[in-house]
């Protein structure tokens, strides 16, 4: 029969499978951060101890501080981080700790780092873990209970999705990245529009797409209800992983890349449902409400509730006045209050470079912090001179953290104020009590930075050109 990309992942991994269709799963990458403590503390309750200490890595990063580490930081950020440490070194596993160089947020040093490769199942206790799948992989969040089982057993209880493939077909527009491909998607199928099912990706515009470009795109597939999203893996893959610290090296190193060319679709094989995209057709994308399917191109105006489905109508309605925000009302030209450029979902160099293209010789109008999603990143960012661009045009350049992202650490959105923000969640109380947050690209939110208000970051793009 031809097969998917998740059937081949999904049966590689399957150890066994229930009478209900539960299948228990192999796990090769777990991944533990401040708020696995739970975890441990379950596995503590029943004097169990970590199965496979080599395949677990702890991760300071939702705590992380991203100001004045060296003077001390609030004694439940303290309590927290100690207890990672803690529970890393009782158990035996690599802690990627504040001070080592190669700390970062989880899902942007796993791939830095070659912990991620293709054909591999990675868990960890964090949503967006189906970042990882940018690179073939199997990669999903669990939660806490999940958790303590991976760690005692290395295994986890799941049941398959149904495969959903998102086709993109053409080019990228200028000024258009993996973030409004996301975007887009979600907002025409909805926040339930891939529920139940493993998205794959595929068509040339994701093919033309860099590692962090797809990271992006997966990063986001659970805002549309995804269990997770995949790329199959290709030369872009390949050149992006070899060489990483964690990476197969020599003659395991072409035994490897030989195994992941079959990590891909057969050309019959059947999925679920199949939704189609012209890339000519997505414009930069800005979110408009509370849900991440509440967005629209930036030269498009906030629809009328009146006009969307029932299912959608009541939520956009709570939405637009929680926002502040009128149906019908252009987009761009809203007035933000503060900007920020990091997360999980946008805080590669890819993306501080094309913000810094957009930033670079310009002043912003209103304060932000961008926040390096590594210690890596951050090195090379200021190798290349990018974090001058940021200081210069009056932003703030921090440590990486999850930071703004979730409202961590003092890095919040006062109530009632407005973020342009490169993360991935804009609902409310995300950024902090209050805060009103429009997701966007980097690029854009450079432009928003700028300008003061959410701006088509294609006119700055076209001055600079002139």
């Amino acid at each position: 029969m031809p097969a998917t990309l998740l059937d081949r992942l999904w049966s590689a991994h399957e150890i066994l499978q229930r009478d209900d269709g539960t299948s228990l799963l192999w796990v090769d990458r777990h991944l533990v951060h401040e708020g696995s403590h739970h975890a441990f503390a379950n596995l503590a309750a029943r004097g169990a101890s970590v199965s496979a200490p080599s395949l677990t890595f702890g991760v300071v990063d939702h705590y992380a501080p991203t100001r004045n580490r060296d003077r001390g930081m609030p004694p439940q950020i303290s309590r927290m981080i100690e207890t990672l440490r803690t529970n890393t070194k009782q158990h035996g596993l690599q802690l990627f700790d504040l001070d080592d160089p190669r700390q970062g947020i989880v899902h942007v040093i796993g791939p830095e780092q070659g912990l991620t490769l293709p054909g591999l199942l990675i868990n960890c206790g964090d949503s967006h873990t189906s970042t990882h799948g940018a690179f073939g992989a199997l990669a999903f969040g669990i939660g806490a209970t999940q958790v303590a089982h991976v760690l005692a057993t290395q295994t986890i209880w799941q049941r398959k999705p149904l495969a959903m493939r998102i086709m993109v077909e053409g080019t990228l527009g200028p000024g258009v990245t993996a973030k409004d491909i996301a975007l887009n998607w979600i907002a025409t199928l909805g926040t339930g529009g891939a529920q139940g099912h493993a998205v794959e990706y595929a068509g040339s515009a994701i093919t033309g797409l860099s590692m962090e470009g797809r990271m992006t795109l997966c990063n986001l597939s659970i805002e549309g209800g995804a269990r997770f999203g995949m790329i199959a893996p290709d030369e872009t893959t390949m050149a992006y992983v070899k060489g990483r610290p964690f990476a197969p090296r020599g003659d395991a190193w072409e035994k490897a890349v030989e195994a992941w060319a079959t990590l891909k679709s057969d050309d019959q094989a059947e999925f679920a449902r199949t939704a189609h995209f012209d890339a000519a057709d997505i414009a930069p994308t800005v979110t408009w409400g509370t849900s991440p399917e509440q967005a629209v191109p930036v030269n498009a105006s906030i629809p009328d509730p009146a006009h969307l489905p029932d299912q959608r109508a009541e939520a956009a309605k709570t939405a637009l006045d929680y926002m502040g925000l009128s149906a019908g009302q252009p987009i761009a030209g809203t007035p933000v209050d503060q900007v920020f450029i990091g997360s999980c979902t946008n805080g590669r160099i890819e993306d501080l470079r094309a913000a810094s293209a957009v930033l670079a010789g310009r002043r912003a109008k209103v304060p932000g912090l961008v926040s390096p999603g590594s210690a890596r990143v951050k090195a090379q960012a200021e190798q290349e001179g990018l974090d001058r661009i940021f200081t210069e045009a009056g932003l703030e350049w921090a440590e990486s953290g999850c930071s703004l992202c979730v409202g961590m650490n003092g890095d919040v959105v006062a109530p009632g104020e407005r973020c342009a923000s490169s993360t991935n969640r804009n609902f409310r109380g995300r950024q902090g009590r209050g805060a009103r947050t429009h997701l966007m690209s980097p690029a854009m939110v450079a432009a928003a930075a700028v300008t003061g208000q959410i701006s088509d970051v294609r006119q700055l793009l076209d001055r600079r050109a002139a």
